[in-house]
C-alpha cells in the first residue's frame, strides 16, 4: 500500500514537472512586455463579495492544487492574465487593461474554500468562470487554450467598450514573456489584375494553400468568354487588396481543366485550399463583386454571434444557419463546420454562437446542433449524435434542401430548384412600384408562414395517428398474448417520409423583366397588374383562377382559399396546361407510368398479347384460305396422291 501511494505521488510529481513552460511562475511580479505584472488575486470567502461589487467583471480560476490538469493550465491562466495585463485597448482614453475595463483576474483553491465553490456551483477542475456583477455569465471548463479562453471573454469587452477591440488577437504561446510580433497581413491580389495560371502555378497558389481564390476557366474562341471579359477584368480592379483573382486558357491547360471537371466554357469557381464553389449567377459587374465579397467573407472564419448581434443580422439576411455550441465542443465538429460557409456561399450566412439567451430563445439543450432562421423562423436539423453532427454530406444535403428564402426570388439560376417537384405559389409583382410590391411581400410571406404552420399541425397529426395505430396493435397483440405479433408490431418503423402531400413552395418573379416568359407560357400580361398563379411543373398545369372564376389578388385569404382548393385530388378548380393538346397526349401517357406504373404496364402488356393474338388469327386465316386456293386448282388424283383427300386407295380414309 506505501509502494502504490509513493508511485501516486511521484507520479503527480513528474506531471507537475513536465508542465513547467520556458520560466517559472511565482506569486511574485512577472514581466511581459517589459512591464511589471503584480500577482493575481486569491478569491476568499471574505473578499469574494467586495471584490465581485466592486469591479464589473471578473475571471477567475477554479483549481484543485493536487489536480494534473490544473497543473497544466496554470502557465496557461497566468499568460492570458499577463497577455490582458499589458495589452492596450484600441481607443485612445488613458488607464491600462484592467482599469478601463474594470476586470479583474483571480484565482480561487476549490480545496482551502470548497464551501464556496460548491455554492457557486462549481464542480469540475479547473473551471474558468467570468462573472458579472457577481454573477456568472461564461463558464470554460478544462485544460483550453488562450484561442478558447479569449473568445469566451472579447464578446463582453467588447460589449461593455464598443469599438475598443481588435478583430483579431496575436496571441503568445503559453510561457512566453512577450506578445509575438504580429503576423504579416496578407494582401491578396495586389495589382488588381486577374493572374493568369497554368498546371504549375495553379498547383502551387492554388491547390496546395488555403487562400481563396475566384478563378475563370476558359477558352479563346468561346463568344461568352469574350463577352464577360470587361466585366471580369473590371471584378478584379475592384477586389484588389481583398481576393485573388485568376484565369485559365483551357486550350493551353487541357488536363487542368478536366482535372477540375469543367464541362462547359466560362465556369467560374470560387477555391480554397480542397474546397471549391461553383459561380451559377448572371455576369454582370455588379453580380460578379456581390459574389466575389461575400465569398471572401464566408472563406475566413465562421464569426460568433450574440443575441443582440443576431438580431441585427437577421435585418440583413434572408437565411441564417446558426450552429450552438458549448465547452465540450471538439475540434473536429468545428472542423466540420468550417466546411460550411462556403458551400452556401451566395445564399446564406453561417455564424456560430454559446449565447445562453439564444439558447433559450430556440430551446437548444443539447450541442452541438444546427438549425436554419429564415424570416427568424427556426428549422432543426433532426440528427444530433456527435457522428452525425460531423457527417459533412449529410448536413450540406440538408442546408441545401432549406438554404432558400421563405419567399425567393425566381431567376434563371434558381427556376428549376424552385419549381421541380413542387406546388410553386408564384406571385407575379412590379418592384418598379416599391409601395405596391412591398405590400404584396408582405401578403406573400403571410401566406406562406401560414401554409406552413398549417402543414406542421397537419403532419403532426398524421403522425400521432400512424403511433396510435402502432399502439392498438401492440395493445391487440398483447391482450391475444400472441408474443409473435406483438413483437412485429413492436418492429413497425413510422416513416413520414413516405407522405403522399406534394410540397408547396412559394416565390415571386418579376413581372416586367419576365414578362414575355410569362405572356408564352402563362398567357399572362404585365400590365394586368401584380396577381399570383399556382404553378405544377411538373404536370404542365397551373391555375390562375379562384373557383369563382377572377383572377387570384395578393392577398394572403386570396391565396390560401385557392391553394386549399388546388392541392385536392382532384383539384376543386379546373386547372390550365402550358402545352399544346397534341403534345399532352403523350405526355399524359407518359406520367400514367410515374404515376401507375404497374398498372400502366400490365395494360401495356395487354395490349401487346391482343396484338400478338389478333396478328396470330390473322396469320392462320391466311394460311387456311392459301390451302382452299390450291385444293380447288389441284385435281382429285393428285389430292389423293397427297394424302389431304378424305378418302383413301383402300377407300376408309387411309392413303398407305
Amino acid at each position: 500500500m506505501k509502494l502504490f501511494t509513493l508511485l501516486c505521488l511521484g507520479t503527480v510529481a513528474l506531471a507537475a514537472s513536465t508542465t513547467r513552460k520556458k520560466k517559472s511562475k511565482t506569486k511574485g511580479p512577472t514581466v511581459f512586455n517589459g512591464i511589471e505584472v503584480p500577482p493575481m488575486l486569491e478569491i476568499t470567502p471574505d473578499n469574494f463579495e467586495s471584490v465581485s461589487n466592486e469591479t464589473q467583471f471578473m475571471l477567475v480560476k477554479h483549481f484543485s492544487p493536487y489536480c494534473p490538469h490544473c497543473l497544466d493550465f496554470a502557465p496557461i491562466y497566468q499568460t492570458l492574465y499577463e497577455y490582458y495585463y499589458t495589452s492596450k485597448p484600441l481607443t485612445e482614453e488613458s488607464g491600462n487593461f484592467t482599469e478601463f475595463y474594470d476586470i479583474r483576474f483571480a484565482t480561487m483553491n476549490c480545496i482551502a474554500f470548497y464551501d464556496l465553490c460548491s455554492s457557486l456551483k462549481v464542480s469540475s477542475y479547473p473551471s474558468t468562470v467570468l462573472y458579472k456583477g457577481g454573477e456568472p455569465v461564461e463558464t470554460v471548463k478544462g485544460v483550453k487554450g488562450l484561442d478558447i479562453l479569449t473568445k469566451a471573454i472579447e464578446p463582453y469587452l467588447e460589449a461593455a467598450k464598443p469599438g475598443s477591440r481588435p478583430k483579431t488577437l496575436n496571441l503568445p504561446e503559453p510561457g512566453d514573456d512577450e506578445t509575438p510580433p504580429p503576423r504579416p497581413v496578407e494582401n491578396f491580389n495586389p495589382g488588381g489584375v486577374s493572374i493568369a495560371l497554368n498546371a504549375t502555378s495553379f498547383e502551387t497558389l492554388v491547390a496546395t494553400t488555403q487562400k481563396p481564390w475566384f478563378i475563370k476557366f476558359y477558352a479563346p474562341w468561346c463568344h461568352h468568354c469574350q463577352a464577360m471579359r470587361p466585366n471580369w477584368e473590371q471584378m478584379a480592379k475592384e477586389m484588389k487588396g481583398k481576393l485573388n483573382i485568376g484565369e485559365v486558357n483551357c486550350d493551353a491547360e487541357p488536363k487542368l481543366c478536366r482535372e477540375v471537371g469543367v464541362a462547359a466554357y466560362p465556369s467560374l469557381l470560387f477555391f480554397k485550399g480542397p474546397q471549391r464553389v461553383e459561380y451559377e449567377g448572371l455576369r454582370g459587374l455588379g453580380d460578379f463583386v456581390e459574389f466575389a465579397e461575400t465569398a471572401a467573407e464566408a472563406a475566413r472564419e465562421v464569426p460568433n454571434v450574440t443575441a443582440k448581434s443576431l438580431q441585427k443580422l437577421e435585418g440583413e439576411e434572408d437565411v441564417i444557419f446558426i450552429y450552438f455550441y458549448d465547452d465540450a465542443t471538439t475540434s473536429e465538429d468545428f472542423m466540420a463546420l468550417e466546411r460550411f460557409p462556403l458551400s452556401v456561399v451566395g445564399r446564406a450566412r453561417v455564424v456560430k454562437t454559446k449565447d445562453p439567451e439564444l439558447a433559450k430563445r430556440y430551446k437548444i439543450t443539447t450541442f452541438p446542433r444546427l438549425l436554419v432562421s429564415r424570416e427568424k423562423r427556426p428549422t432543426y436539423y433532426n440528427p444530433i449524435t456527435p457522428e452525425e453532427m460531423r457527417d459533412v454530406d449529410r448536413i450540406l444535403s440538408w442546408m441545401k434542401s432549406v438554404w432558400l428564402p421563405i419567399v425567393p426570388e425566381l431567376v434563371a439560376s434558381n427556376a428549376r430548384e424552385i419549381m421541380d417537384g413542387k406546388i410553386v405559389v408564384l406571385g407575379i409583382l412590379n418592384r418598379e412600384d416599391p409601395r405596391t410590391f412591398q405590400y404584396s411581400m408582405r401578403e406573400m410571406k403571410k401566406a406562406a408562414n401560414e401554409w406552413m404552420d398549417e402543414q406542421i399541425v397537419l403532419f403532426q397529426e398524421e403522425r400521432q395517428a400512424l403511433r396510435d395505430a402502432k399502439q392498438n396493435r401492440i395493445e391487440e397483440a398483447e391482450a391475444r398474448d400472441d408474443q409473435r405479433a406483438v413483437r412485429q408490431a413492436k418492429a413497425i418503423r413510422i416513416n413520414m417520409d413516405k407522405s403522399q402531400r406534394k410540397e408547396v413552395a412559394f416565390a415571386w418573379v418579376d413581372g416586367v423583366f419576365w414578362q414575355r416568359w410569362l405572356r408564352t407560357t402563362y398567357g399572362i400580361e404585365a400590365t394586368e397588374g401584380n396577381r399570383v398563379i399556382i404553378n405544377d411543373e411538373d404536370r404542365r398545369r397551373y391555375w390562375d383562377t379562384t373557383l369563382a372564376g377572377g383572377k387570384i389578388l395578393v392577398s394572403r385569404a386570396a391565396i390560401l382559399d385557392a391553394l386549399s382548393k388546388v392541392v385536392t385530388s382532384p383539384p376543386e378548380i379546373k386547372p390550365k396546361f402550358t402545352i399544346a393538346s397534341f403534345e399532352k397526349l403523350f405526355f399524359d401517357i407518359r406520367m400514367s407510368f410515374v404515376d401507375r406504373p404497374y398498372f400502366s404496364t400490365g395494360v401495356v402488356v395487354l395490349f401487346v398479347l391482343a396484338v400478338a393474338s389478333w396478328f396470330r388469327r390473322r396469320m392462320r386465316r391466311a394460311r387456311g384460305n392459301h390451302l382452299a386456293r390450291a385444293e380447288d386448282g389441284w385435281s382429285t388424283k393428285e389430292l389423293l396422291k397427297e394424302g389431304f383427300s378424305g378418302g383413301g386407295m383402300n377407300g376408309n380414309g387411309k392413303v398407305d
